[in-house]
């Protein structure tokens, strides 16, 4: 469950990852779980493969919906 807030993050890539890179020319914000976990592990999706548990969607041109943290 949520806890009512969506936090929209800019940069998203094809990849879905909020993991910024020095390579790319946009401005990529950073995923809330990474910085809570000092890690560049957690992605918000990944093809056919994961899709995280925070992740809400994605609003034009590059924002993705994060829900980080959802409370019970």
């Amino acid at each position: 469950m949520s806890d009512g807030t969506i936090r929209k993050l800019k940069g998203g890539n094809l990849d879905l990852d909020l993991i910024p890179n020095s390579l790319v020319a946009w401005e990529q914000d950073q995923c809330p779980w990474n910085q809570v976990d000092k890690s560049t592990t957690h992605k918000c999706a990944i093809k056919n493969v994961s899709m995280c548990d925070y992740f809400e969607g994605i609003e034009a041109p590059d924002i993705v919906l994060c829900s980080f943290p959802k409370t019970e």
